[in-house]
């Protein structure tokens, strides 16, 4: 009897101690769960597992608790989880691109990014020279690629090819250095006579040197060969004055922009049209292009800059200015430099879609007291992957700006004399000379007239001397 009572007593004994071990762990686990909870978000929030990674068995169990409680999960919390994942990674992902970019930018803006300041700060006005030969104001111009020769256009509907090689060494108001003039003809010769007969407002040049591309009041745009100025091609189809030409860098695609508010693609070589965009709401006032397949305008009083993407047939548009964009240059393929009517002077990049930074009233302000208005910005410029960036208006002064580390913002450096309107700037390839195209009028109209001022090119050596170091060098030439 006491071993059937030993038999039944020990079972018991045995039940009891399981429940209590089982109950034990349902208690932790009830006092530990919230807290699992509450650190589940945090958890993922920290961590990101790599496939890569090796994981003992221990890990694999609080893996599989971790699953576990993940179903005690609310769809809402879930959903919240997820989302901060997400967002999360979206945040290192910018971050990321934000570093590389930043990093390109330096690679691109150390050519000239720490002599700059030095090779402007030594420029003397009695260095600046002038080269005369158009009979009304100037509206474009274009450097050719080596540097040896300038291409200008103006209202008298002429274009003038003249060599820099023999302008730097000569005395100012020069006429002889002309290679070339294709002269203007009257309205109502279009059929008889080869070349413009109403006002250029646009001239570009392809990066080998070989095509030449004007556009007009007339709708029309002209393809020259750049060696001998002699006529190729005339380009039909805009419905509106042509307003901005750019060749894209390493080909002969040409894009336009017209008053009639489209862009159309051109393949010089082929001597056809290829599409025509659209998008903006007013009329383009200006047009430039890299090397990618894209181009960048300005939209007039529409107040938009676009993004043209042409292989993907879509566009970025990008507000910021408060009057009529007029001009607009590209800096690099990440950066654009543009000017309006209101007189500012803005900083773009083509991952935002507003500017960088703006200067108002750039040129300084006109006018009666109490009713002074800005200067109009008429022209922009830009050194090519550098950091230094011009502007003009009609205050009889060119004004050269620094962008700032980052190009986050815009730095005054100095003011260059030269009066008139300032309705073109080009700098050099190398870097060596700024040429502005004036006038006594607006390229696009006749609201002001300064009598004072000399329709023509103004050539602007930039040194890369300082001025002590160019004294010592002329005493060591004079003997002294």
């Amino acid at each position: 009897m006491s071993s059937f009572f030993i038999k039944k007593k020990g079972p018991p004994k045995v039940f009891k101690k399981s429940e209590n071990s089982a109950g034990s762990k349902r208690k932790n686990d009830g006092d530990t769960g919230n807290k699992l909870k509450k650190k589940l978000n945090s958890k993922h929030n920290e961590e990101i597992s790599s496939d890569s990674e090796t994981e003992g068995p221990a890990v694999h169990r609080k893996r599989r608790a971790n699953v576990e409680e993940e179903f005690d999960e609310t769809p809402q919390e879930k959903k919240l989880r997820l989302a901060k994942l997400y967002l999360d990674q979206l945040r290192d992902e910018e971050e990321k691109k934000a570093e590389e970019e930043s990093f390109e930018t330096d690679l691109i803006a150390g050519r000239l990014q720490e002599e700059v300041v030095s090779v402007l700060a030594t420029i003397y006005t009695s260095e600046i020279r002038l080269l005369r030969g158009h009979k009304l104001p100037v509206t474009c111009l274009v450097i050719s690629p080596d540097d040896k020769h300038i291409f200008s256009a103006a209202k008298d509907c002429s274009i003038i090819k003249c060599e820099l090689c023999k302008i730097i060494p000569m005395l100012p108001e020069m006429q002889q250095s002309k290679l070339h003039t294709i002269a203007g003809g009257r309205k109502g010769t279009e059929d008889r006579h080869v070349g413009h007969t109403a006002h250029v407002l646009c001239i570009s040049i392809s990066s080998d040197g070989k095509y030449l591309a004007t556009g007009d009041m007339n709708k029309l745009i002209m393809i020259w060969e750049a060696a001998t100025c002699k006529h190729l091609y005339k380009f039909t189809g805009h419905r509106g004055p042509v307003s901005g030409l750019s060749f894209r860098r390493g080909t002969h695609d040409l894009y336009s922009a017209s008053h009639d508010r489209s862009i159309k693609v051109w393949n010089v070589d082929e001597n056809a049209y290829v599409e025509t965009l659209f998008g903006h709401q007013d009329v383009i006032t200006g047009l430039d292009s890299g090397s990618r397949e894209r181009c960048v305008t300005a939209g007039g009083r529409d107040r938009t800059v676009r993004v043209w993407k042409i292989a993907e047939e879509s566009q970025l548009v990008f507000h910021g200015h408060e009057g009529s964009i007029d001009c607009i240059q590209l800096i690099n393929e990440e950066h654009m430099i543009t000017g309006a009517d209101d007189g500012s002077v803005s900083l773009w990049s083509v991952n935002k879609k507003k500017p960088l930074s703006t200067v108002k009233a750039a040129h300084g302000r006109h006018g009666d007291s109490g009713l002074e208005q800005p200067y109009w910005v008429a022209a922009v410029a830009a050194l090519q992957n550098s950091d230094t960036v011009a502007s003009g208006s009609h205050n009889s002064k060119v004004q050269l700006w620094k962008c700032g580390q980052g190009f986050r913002h815009l730095e005054p450096l100095f003011t260059i004399p030269v009066p008139g309107f300032v309705n073109s700037l080009k700098f050099s390839s190398s870097g060596k000379f700024l040429v502005a195209g004036v006038g006594q009028e607006h390229r696009l109209g006749r609201w002001w007239r300064l009598k004072e001022a000399k329709n023509g090119l103004y050539i602007i050596p930039l040194k890369r001397q300082q001025p002590e170091q160019e004294g010592v060098q002329n005493g060591e030439e004079n003997g002294v």
